[in-house]
Protein backbone atom coordinates (compact mmCIF):
# COMPACT_ATOMS: atom_id res chain seq x y z
CA UNK A 1 0.00 0.00 0.00
CA UNK A 2 1.43 3.64 -0.67
CA UNK A 3 2.02 5.74 1.89
CA UNK A 4 0.81 9.46 1.83
CA UNK A 5 4.45 10.70 1.79
CA UNK A 6 5.02 8.92 -1.24
CA UNK A 7 1.99 9.77 -3.09
CA UNK A 8 2.69 13.24 -2.31
CA UNK A 9 5.95 13.24 -4.07
CA UNK A 10 4.46 11.51 -6.60
CA UNK A 11 1.42 14.11 -6.96
CA UNK A 12 4.99 16.62 -6.99
CA UNK A 13 6.24 15.01 -9.70
CA UNK A 14 2.93 14.71 -11.92
CA UNK A 15 2.81 18.01 -11.58
CA UNK A 16 6.58 18.66 -12.23
CA UNK A 17 5.94 16.74 -15.66
CA UNK A 18 3.03 18.84 -16.54
CA UNK A 19 4.91 22.23 -15.64
CA UNK A 20 7.12 21.11 -18.49
CA UNK A 21 4.90 19.63 -21.36
CA UNK A 22 3.46 23.28 -21.04
CA UNK A 23 0.38 22.61 -19.01
CA UNK A 24 -1.30 25.83 -17.40
CA UNK A 25 -3.64 24.87 -14.20
CA UNK A 26 -5.21 28.20 -13.25
CA UNK A 27 -8.51 26.38 -12.48
CA UNK A 28 -9.83 22.65 -11.45
CA UNK A 29 -10.84 21.61 -14.73
CA UNK A 30 -7.16 22.06 -15.80
CA UNK A 31 -6.26 19.21 -14.04
CA UNK A 32 -5.98 16.01 -15.64
CA UNK A 33 -8.53 13.01 -14.33
CA UNK A 34 -5.87 11.01 -13.93
CA UNK A 35 -4.59 13.03 -11.46
CA UNK A 36 -7.86 14.05 -9.55
CA UNK A 37 -8.06 10.59 -9.28
CA UNK A 38 -4.41 10.30 -7.71
CA UNK A 39 -5.37 13.20 -5.55
CA UNK A 40 -8.82 11.56 -4.50
CA UNK A 41 -6.78 8.37 -3.32
CA UNK A 42 -5.26 10.36 -0.24
CA UNK A 43 -9.08 11.70 0.83
CA UNK A 44 -10.86 9.04 3.44
CA UNK A 45 -13.84 10.95 4.35
CA UNK A 46 -16.45 10.18 2.25
CA UNK A 47 -18.16 13.85 2.26
CA UNK A 48 -15.37 15.37 1.32
CA UNK A 49 -15.79 13.23 -1.90
CA UNK A 50 -19.24 13.63 -2.02
CA UNK A 51 -18.45 17.62 -2.12
CA UNK A 52 -15.48 16.93 -4.94
CA UNK A 53 -17.75 15.43 -7.14
CA UNK A 54 -19.29 18.56 -7.36
CA UNK A 55 -16.76 21.06 -7.91
CA UNK A 56 -17.11 20.67 -12.02
CA UNK A 57 -17.00 18.38 -14.68
CA UNK A 58 -13.22 17.08 -14.47
CA UNK A 59 -13.75 16.35 -10.37
CA UNK A 60 -17.23 14.74 -11.33
CA UNK A 61 -15.69 12.35 -13.52
CA UNK A 62 -12.56 11.58 -11.55
CA UNK A 63 -15.02 10.66 -8.75
CA UNK A 64 -17.34 8.51 -10.70
CA UNK A 65 -13.83 6.27 -12.39
CA UNK A 66 -12.36 6.07 -8.83
CA UNK A 67 -14.72 5.59 -6.09
CA UNK A 68 -15.95 2.19 -5.76
CA UNK A 69 -16.50 2.52 -1.94
CA UNK A 70 -19.01 4.73 -0.21
CA UNK A 71 -20.75 5.31 3.34
CA UNK A 72 -23.12 7.25 4.11
CA UNK A 73 -24.14 5.86 7.83
CA UNK A 74 -22.91 9.62 8.85
CA UNK A 75 -25.73 11.07 7.26
CA UNK A 76 -28.78 11.83 10.12
CA UNK A 77 -31.15 13.22 7.88
CA UNK A 78 -31.94 13.19 3.92
CA UNK A 79 -30.16 10.14 3.04
CA UNK A 80 -33.05 9.39 0.44
CA UNK A 81 -32.52 12.51 -1.58
CA UNK A 82 -28.47 11.96 -1.29
CA UNK A 83 -28.66 8.32 -2.67
CA UNK A 84 -31.36 9.89 -5.37
CA UNK A 85 -28.53 12.45 -6.59
CA UNK A 86 -25.32 10.25 -6.27
CA UNK A 87 -26.60 7.03 -7.57
CA UNK A 88 -26.08 8.38 -10.79
CA UNK A 89 -22.78 9.55 -10.89
CA UNK A 90 -20.95 6.75 -8.54
CA UNK A 91 -21.45 3.98 -11.18
CA UNK A 92 -18.29 2.34 -10.32
CA UNK A 93 -19.35 1.47 -6.76
CA UNK A 94 -18.73 -2.04 -5.14
CA UNK A 95 -19.47 -1.24 -2.00
CA UNK A 96 -21.86 0.96 0.05
CA UNK A 97 -22.94 1.21 3.65
CA UNK A 98 -26.88 2.99 4.25
CA UNK A 99 -27.14 1.71 7.70
CA UNK A 100 -29.81 3.99 9.39
CA UNK A 101 -30.04 4.45 13.02
CA UNK A 102 -33.59 6.26 12.25
CA UNK A 103 -35.17 4.87 8.69
CA UNK A 104 -34.87 7.34 5.96
CA UNK A 105 -34.22 5.24 2.84
CA UNK A 106 -36.95 4.62 0.46
CA UNK A 107 -37.95 2.33 -2.07
CA UNK A 108 -37.21 4.88 -4.81
CA UNK A 109 -33.74 5.49 -3.64
CA UNK A 110 -32.48 1.88 -3.99
CA UNK A 111 -34.56 1.50 -7.14
CA UNK A 112 -31.49 4.52 -8.47
CA UNK A 113 -28.77 2.24 -6.98
CA UNK A 114 -30.10 -0.99 -8.62
CA UNK A 115 -30.91 1.23 -11.85
CA UNK A 116 -27.04 3.10 -12.09
CA UNK A 117 -24.62 0.73 -9.84
CA UNK A 118 -24.45 -2.35 -11.49
CA UNK A 119 -20.57 -3.16 -10.26
CA UNK A 120 -22.19 -3.38 -6.76
CA UNK A 121 -20.65 -5.97 -4.54
CA UNK A 122 -21.27 -5.32 -0.91
CA UNK A 123 -24.46 -3.57 0.07
CA UNK A 124 -25.82 -2.76 4.25
CA UNK A 125 -29.29 -1.66 3.77
CA UNK A 126 -29.73 -2.39 8.09
CA UNK A 127 -32.37 -0.83 9.68
CA UNK A 128 -33.67 0.03 6.42
CA UNK A 129 -37.83 0.05 8.15
CA UNK A 130 -39.56 1.88 5.28
CA UNK A 131 -38.33 -0.82 2.38
CA UNK A 132 -41.19 -2.54 0.76
CA UNK A 133 -40.73 -5.63 -1.64
CA UNK A 134 -39.98 -3.00 -4.20
CA UNK A 135 -36.48 -2.70 -3.15
CA UNK A 136 -35.27 -6.25 -3.04
CA UNK A 137 -37.31 -6.69 -7.01
CA UNK A 138 -35.36 -3.78 -8.15
CA UNK A 139 -31.49 -5.58 -6.52
CA UNK A 140 -32.71 -8.89 -8.05
CA UNK A 141 -32.91 -6.64 -11.74
CA UNK A 142 -29.73 -4.93 -11.28
CA UNK A 143 -27.27 -6.26 -8.81
CA UNK A 144 -27.00 -9.76 -9.57
CA UNK A 145 -22.98 -9.22 -8.49
CA UNK A 146 -23.80 -9.22 -4.96
CA UNK A 147 -21.32 -10.97 -2.97
CA UNK A 148 -22.47 -9.05 0.66
CA UNK A 149 -25.72 -8.05 1.83
CA UNK A 150 -26.54 -7.30 4.75
CA UNK A 151 -31.05 -6.58 5.57
CA UNK A 152 -31.10 -7.03 9.14
CA UNK A 153 -33.78 -5.38 11.09
CA UNK A 154 -35.44 -4.61 7.68
CA UNK A 155 -39.01 -6.22 8.82
CA UNK A 156 -41.45 -5.12 5.40
CA UNK A 157 -39.97 -7.71 3.40
CA UNK A 158 -41.96 -10.97 2.37
CA UNK A 159 -40.35 -14.64 1.51
CA UNK A 160 -41.28 -14.38 -1.62
CA UNK A 161 -39.59 -11.57 -2.88
CA UNK A 162 -36.49 -12.97 -0.82
CA UNK A 163 -36.57 -16.46 -2.50
CA UNK A 164 -36.78 -14.05 -5.79
CA UNK A 165 -33.82 -12.15 -5.32
CA UNK A 166 -31.50 -15.58 -4.45
CA UNK A 167 -32.71 -16.53 -8.39
CA UNK A 168 -30.89 -13.72 -9.50
CA UNK A 169 -27.91 -12.67 -6.96
CA UNK A 170 -26.49 -16.39 -6.90
CA UNK A 171 -23.21 -15.48 -5.91
CA UNK A 172 -24.21 -14.20 -2.57
CA UNK A 173 -21.62 -15.60 -0.11
CA UNK A 174 -22.59 -13.05 3.39
CA UNK A 175 -26.19 -12.69 3.78
CA UNK A 176 -27.47 -11.15 7.01
CA UNK A 177 -31.13 -11.71 7.71
CA UNK A 178 -31.49 -10.97 12.01
CA UNK A 179 -34.51 -9.84 12.35
CA UNK A 180 -36.34 -10.31 9.07
CA UNK A 181 -39.10 -12.22 10.70
CA UNK A 182 -42.08 -11.84 7.84
CA UNK A 183 -38.92 -12.54 5.15
CA UNK A 184 -37.19 -15.49 6.59
CA UNK A 185 -39.30 -18.69 6.41
CA UNK A 186 -38.60 -22.20 5.51
CA UNK A 187 -39.72 -21.74 1.95
CA UNK A 188 -37.37 -18.60 1.42
CA UNK A 189 -34.18 -20.92 3.52
CA UNK A 190 -35.28 -23.41 1.01
CA UNK A 191 -34.38 -20.82 -2.26
CA UNK A 192 -31.65 -19.82 -0.86
CA UNK A 193 -30.41 -23.34 -0.51
CA UNK A 194 -31.09 -23.91 -4.11
CA UNK A 195 -29.89 -20.89 -5.70
CA UNK A 196 -26.97 -19.49 -3.04
CA UNK A 197 -24.02 -22.77 -3.03
CA UNK A 198 -21.17 -20.24 -2.51
CA UNK A 199 -23.10 -19.04 0.98
CA UNK A 200 -20.03 -18.56 4.00
CA UNK A 201 -22.11 -17.25 6.02
CA UNK A 202 -25.24 -16.69 7.24
CA UNK A 203 -27.37 -14.49 10.04
CA UNK A 204 -30.73 -15.73 10.94
CA UNK A 205 -30.89 -14.56 14.67
CA UNK A 206 -34.46 -14.17 16.09
CA UNK A 207 -36.68 -15.65 12.84
CA UNK A 208 -38.34 -17.38 15.03
CA UNK A 209 -40.70 -18.86 12.02
CA UNK A 210 -38.39 -20.92 10.57
CA UNK A 211 -37.84 -24.77 11.40
CA UNK A 212 -35.73 -27.83 10.76
CA UNK A 213 -36.94 -28.03 7.35
CA UNK A 214 -35.19 -24.78 6.44
CA UNK A 215 -32.51 -25.22 8.17
CA UNK A 216 -32.05 -29.13 6.51
CA UNK A 217 -32.44 -27.37 3.45
CA UNK A 218 -29.12 -24.70 4.00
CA UNK A 219 -27.21 -27.66 5.26
CA UNK A 220 -27.86 -29.22 1.84
CA UNK A 221 -27.70 -26.63 -0.36
CA UNK A 222 -24.66 -24.10 0.84
CA UNK A 223 -22.53 -26.86 1.70
CA UNK A 224 -19.11 -24.08 2.25
CA UNK A 225 -21.01 -22.69 4.99
CA UNK A 226 -18.76 -20.90 7.85
CA UNK A 227 -21.03 -18.80 9.89
CA UNK A 228 -24.42 -19.41 10.99
CA UNK A 229 -25.97 -17.75 13.73
CA UNK A 230 -30.02 -19.41 14.77
CA UNK A 231 -29.92 -17.80 18.05
CA UNK A 232 -33.83 -17.39 19.00
CA UNK A 233 -35.29 -19.93 16.29
CA UNK A 234 -36.76 -21.55 19.20
CA UNK A 235 -38.77 -24.51 16.20
CA UNK A 236 -35.38 -25.47 15.46
CA UNK A 237 -34.39 -28.84 17.08
CA UNK A 238 -31.24 -31.82 16.96
CA UNK A 239 -32.42 -32.49 13.43
CA UNK A 240 -30.97 -29.22 12.34
CA UNK A 241 -27.77 -29.75 14.08
CA UNK A 242 -27.27 -33.46 13.24
CA UNK A 243 -27.89 -32.05 9.16
CA UNK A 244 -25.27 -28.81 9.76
CA UNK A 245 -22.88 -31.22 11.66
CA UNK A 246 -22.77 -34.21 8.93
CA UNK A 247 -23.39 -31.56 5.69
CA UNK A 248 -21.20 -28.33 6.54
CA UNK A 249 -18.00 -29.48 7.34
CA UNK A 250 -16.29 -26.26 6.91
CA UNK A 251 -18.62 -25.01 9.84
CA UNK A 252 -16.81 -22.58 12.49
CA UNK A 253 -19.04 -20.95 14.26
CA UNK A 254 -22.59 -21.65 15.28
CA UNK A 255 -24.99 -19.87 17.19
CA UNK A 256 -28.28 -21.60 18.90
CA UNK A 257 -28.51 -18.66 21.97
CA UNK A 258 -32.33 -20.16 22.98
CA UNK A 259 -32.39 -22.60 21.37
CA UNK A 260 -34.17 -24.62 23.92
CA UNK A 261 -35.19 -27.55 22.31
CA UNK A 262 -31.73 -28.64 21.43
CA UNK A 263 -30.23 -31.77 23.51
CA UNK A 264 -27.15 -33.74 23.74
CA UNK A 265 -27.83 -35.21 20.65
CA UNK A 266 -27.03 -32.11 18.79
CA UNK A 267 -23.48 -31.69 20.73
CA UNK A 268 -22.33 -35.56 20.25
CA UNK A 269 -23.30 -35.28 16.25
CA UNK A 270 -20.89 -32.02 16.36
CA UNK A 271 -18.41 -34.20 17.93
CA UNK A 272 -18.41 -37.42 16.16
CA UNK A 273 -17.94 -35.00 12.29
CA UNK A 274 -15.04 -32.97 14.61
CA UNK A 275 -13.28 -36.56 14.66
CA UNK A 276 -15.06 -37.55 11.31
CA UNK A 277 -13.13 -35.02 9.55
CA UNK A 278 -9.39 -34.42 10.96
CA UNK A 279 -7.95 -37.28 8.64
CA UNK A 280 -9.04 -34.69 5.66
CA UNK A 281 -7.61 -32.00 8.10
CA UNK A 282 -4.17 -33.64 8.29
CA UNK A 283 -4.24 -34.26 4.59
CA UNK A 284 -4.96 -30.23 4.06
CA UNK A 285 -1.86 -30.08 6.36
CA UNK A 286 0.74 -32.27 4.15
CA UNK A 287 -0.26 -30.23 0.73
CA UNK A 288 0.41 -26.95 2.60
CA UNK A 289 -3.19 -25.94 2.54
CA UNK A 290 -3.99 -26.34 6.17
CA UNK A 291 -6.31 -23.83 7.82
CA UNK A 292 -7.82 -24.46 10.98
CA UNK A 293 -11.19 -26.77 10.69
CA UNK A 294 -14.05 -26.57 12.99
CA UNK A 295 -16.36 -25.14 15.53
CA UNK A 296 -14.05 -21.67 16.68
CA UNK A 297 -17.57 -20.56 17.94
CA UNK A 298 -20.73 -21.90 19.68
CA UNK A 299 -23.56 -20.39 21.39
CA UNK A 300 -25.27 -22.41 23.88
CA UNK A 301 -26.48 -20.12 26.33
CA UNK A 302 -29.99 -20.86 27.77
CA UNK A 303 -30.32 -24.20 25.86
CA UNK A 304 -31.09 -25.89 28.95
CA UNK A 305 -31.23 -29.29 28.53
CA UNK A 306 -27.51 -30.15 27.75
CA UNK A 307 -25.65 -31.86 29.95
CA UNK A 308 -21.91 -31.60 30.60
CA UNK A 309 -20.52 -34.80 28.94
CA UNK A 310 -21.93 -33.74 25.83
CA UNK A 311 -20.80 -30.30 25.71
CA UNK A 312 -17.20 -31.69 27.41
CA UNK A 313 -17.14 -34.15 24.14
CA UNK A 314 -17.67 -31.10 21.64
CA UNK A 315 -14.84 -29.10 23.73
CA UNK A 316 -12.02 -32.20 23.86
CA UNK A 317 -12.75 -32.30 19.85
CA UNK A 318 -12.31 -28.91 18.72
CA UNK A 319 -9.41 -27.30 20.78
CA UNK A 320 -10.37 -23.59 19.76
CA UNK A 321 -13.10 -23.67 21.77
CA UNK A 322 -12.28 -21.77 24.83
CA UNK A 323 -13.85 -21.07 28.27
CA UNK A 324 -11.16 -19.68 29.75
CA UNK A 325 -11.12 -16.23 31.33
CA UNK A 326 -10.70 -13.35 27.51
CA UNK A 327 -10.80 -16.55 25.49
CA UNK A 328 -14.91 -17.48 25.53
CA UNK A 329 -15.82 -19.04 22.72
CA UNK A 330 -17.75 -21.19 23.55
CA UNK A 331 -20.58 -19.66 25.03
CA UNK A 332 -22.81 -21.54 28.19
CA UNK A 333 -24.35 -18.05 30.06
CA UNK A 334 -27.65 -19.24 31.73
CA UNK A 335 -26.62 -23.06 31.88
CA UNK A 336 -25.52 -23.31 35.60
CA UNK A 337 -25.14 -27.09 35.20
CA UNK A 338 -22.72 -26.73 32.82
CA UNK A 339 -19.97 -25.04 34.83
CA UNK A 340 -17.67 -28.36 34.72
CA UNK A 341 -17.06 -27.96 31.31
CA UNK A 342 -13.46 -26.58 30.53
CA UNK A 343 -11.55 -26.02 27.37
CA UNK A 344 -8.12 -27.66 27.22
CA UNK A 345 -6.50 -24.86 28.77
CA UNK A 346 -7.89 -24.91 31.70
CA UNK A 347 -7.20 -28.49 32.31
CA UNK A 348 -3.40 -28.45 31.12
CA UNK A 349 -3.29 -25.51 33.63
CA UNK A 350 -4.34 -27.09 36.70
CA UNK A 351 -2.14 -30.55 35.64
CA UNK A 352 0.90 -28.53 35.71
CA UNK A 353 -0.57 -26.55 38.58
CA UNK A 354 -0.21 -29.98 40.35
CA UNK A 355 2.73 -31.18 38.89
CA UNK A 356 4.62 -28.26 41.50
CA UNK A 357 3.69 -29.00 45.04
CA UNK A 358 3.27 -26.11 47.35
CA UNK A 359 6.19 -24.67 49.06
CA UNK A 360 4.66 -25.33 52.28
CA UNK A 361 4.48 -28.93 51.57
Amino acid sequence: MVSEGETRKELGRCFEKMKMEGYVISEWKDIPVELLMRILSLVDDDRTVIIASGLCSGWRDAVSLALTRLSLSWCKKNMNSLVLSLAPKFVKLQTLVLRQDKPQLEDNAVEAIANHCHELQDLDLSKSLKLTDRSLYSLARGCTSLTKLNLSGCTSFSDNVLAHLTRFCRKLKILNLCGCVEAVSDFALQAIGENCNQLQSLNLGWCENISDDGVMSLAYGCPDLRTLDLCGCVLITDESVVALANRCVHLRSLGLYYCRNITDRAMYSLAQSGVKNKHEMWRAVKKGKFDEEGLRSLNISQCTYLTPSAVQAVCDTFPALHTCSGRHSLVMSGCLHLQSVHCACILQSHQTHSAFPHPAH
